[in-house]
């Protein structure tokens, strides 16, 4: 059995996507509005990560362009437009940050290479749950699967969204046409800005915890506490997600659009993989 799982898994487009992040293949679109690589404060721009991944099979969707997100805001350059006010709202938003929105950008920035990553962070907060509920196999095995499964089809279906429309991000657009000594809070990611990542997991992973552990579920999240950052509270599995969503925007690498859409792209993938079946008891 396993070796016919692995040998289907090996058709499913990204197998092999650890080889090669960065595909040198990709050419992204050029023009007025779309995305080109940002600066890393440690050398040159990074090329898309993985521009192909919203083509791979998913779990419980049928395909990567299911629970596809309206287009973002019409490029624009006039201070009237939907666009340019979301780009002066993360201008100035990052410019006045409180403490406490720092501390949010921070806690749910989740940096690659130095964290468990935004995934890793939702199946911490998983792992903390089954542990202090002290689950059985059974129960924490149902509840890996399904969080896996939403966490899987919500990069797949984000990213296919992503390199659909490949929206410039904010820093490009601040600098260029607001402030050109403007800089994000966090590193700004290589690949396009539209829909939020953080956004659809957190949403998706949000309403299948909210399905096993109940919608007024209160915990508190450990995940980083072993890099000296202070746990953080909150009363339902909802508030987790819109905070994690919302940090995007403190931390300057998303607008408003980005976020408010990739939550509800990631709801819709909830209910796909709320409805899946897992025990007797529920046919």
């Amino acid at each position: 059995m396993a070796d016919a799982i692995y040998i289907w898994s090996l058709t499913d487009g990204g197998h092999d996507g650890e080889i090669n992040n960065h595909r040198a293949d990709y050419v992204a679109p050029t023009g007025e509005g779309l995305w080109v690589p940002t600066a890393r404060s440690s050398g040159d721009p990074l090329p898309a990560l993985q521009p192909y991944w919203g083509d791979n099979r998913p779990f419980a969707l049928t395909s990567g362009g299911d629970c596809a997100p309206p287009p973002p805001p019409a490029y624009s350059l006039d201070a009237s437009a939907s666009f340019y006010v979301e780009a002066l709202e993360v201008y100035d938003t990052v410019r006045q940050l409180t403490p406490e929105q720092q501390e949010i950008a921070l806690f749910w920035s989740d940096d690659p290479g130095q964290t468990s990553t935004p995934p890793g962070h939702s199946i911490s907060i998983l792992t903390q749950i089954i542990r202090q509920q002290e689950l059985t196999l059974d129960r924490a095995a149902e509840a890996y699967a399904r969080l896996g499964i939403a966490l899987a089809d919500s990069f797949i279906a984000c990213w296919k969204i992503k390199f659909q429309y490949s929206l410039l991000r904010p820093v490009t657009y601040i600098q260029t046409n607001i402030d050109a000594a403007w800089n994000t809070l966090l590193s700004t990611p290589p690949f396009p800005e539209y829909p939020s990542g953080h956004s659809v997991q957190s949403a998706a992973a949000a309403a299948v915890l909210e399905q096993l552990f109940g919608e007024s579920f209160s915990f508190l999240d450990h995940t980083h506490s072993d890099r000296g950052m202070a746990p953080r509270h909150f009363e339902s599995f909802a508030e987790f997600a819109e905070e994690a969503a919302l940090s995007r925007l403190y931390g300057g690498i998303h607008y408003r659009s980005a976020i408010e859409q990739g939550l509800e792209q990631g709801r819709c993938i909830s209910e796909r993989v709320n409805s899946l079946i897992f025990r007797r008891d529920e046919v």
